[in-house]
């Protein structure tokens, strides 16, 4: 639940579990490291946990990118099923659950395939019925009834880990009745953006190290 929580609602003060230098933040385990998509000066802020990190500002940007390492149970899911059915398996899995457990309502409008981005990558494109992280701040909404957020979701696998970065479309809150694009434009806006994480990240093979238990639950996913 770490991307579907608003970030504020984690504690400020609290310690990064990565590390910070300059403008890259670098995963706990050292998976990947990536450029800041945020600026202080405009809000912006960095939360994450051991598997989870969520950038935010005040200028309706939020995105998270989680990396999830394979255990023996996920390497077998990944070889009998195949790299696409494997990352239909985990967003169906561990992803929407999570999603609807902080939004009942939520369901997946559409999804799509790129076998070119990452040799494989699923983007799949899901609404929210009240749910948005921007709510709390409506801006120029006049809605009556909570807005209906709207994210994207990358899933790709990479160096033994699935990956998965999410991000929601702000304007669809923040612009309130003016707010007008189609969900075709919708859906190529928000692939955009997820792209444009990935452009900024740098991914590291594991050292070796033993696997954890089979029998040891998914973690939760953003």
């Amino acid at each position: 639940m770490a991307a579907a929580v608003p970030a504020g609602a984690q504690d400020e003060s609290s310690a990064l579990a990565g590390t910070v230098d300059g403008a890259i933040y670098t995963s706990p385990t050292g998976a990947f490291k990536m450029e800041i998509p945020v600026l202080p000066a405009l809000g912006g802020a960095v939360h994450d946990t051991s598997t989870v990190v969520t950038f935010r500002d005040s200028f309706g940007l939020q995105i998270s990118v989680g990396a999830f390492v394979h255990d023996a149970t996920q390497r077998w899911e990944l070889s009998t099923r195949g790299s696409k059915d494997y990352m239909i398996y985990f967003f169906g899995t561990y992803v929407l659950p999570d999603f609807r457990r902080f939004c009942p309502g939520t369901r997946i409008e559409s999804a799509g395939y790129s076998v070119d981005l990452l040799d494989g990558a699923l983007f799949t494109y899901i609404l929210m019925p009240g749910g948005s992280v921007f709510a709390t701040k409506p801006l120029f909404t006049d809605a009556a009834e909570p807005p209906v957020a709207k994210r994207g979701n990358l899933i790709f696998v990479k160096n033994g880990y699935t990956f998965v970065i999410s991000t929601e479309l702000s304007e669809r809150v923040t612009e309130g009745s003016r707010y007008n694009k189609t969900v075709a434009e919708e859906d190529q806006l928000l692939r955009n953006r997820l792209v444009d994480v990935v452009k900024k990240m740098e991914f590291t093979k594991p050292a070796a190290a033993k696997d954890p238990a089979s029998t040891q639950p998914a973690p939760n996913t953003p």
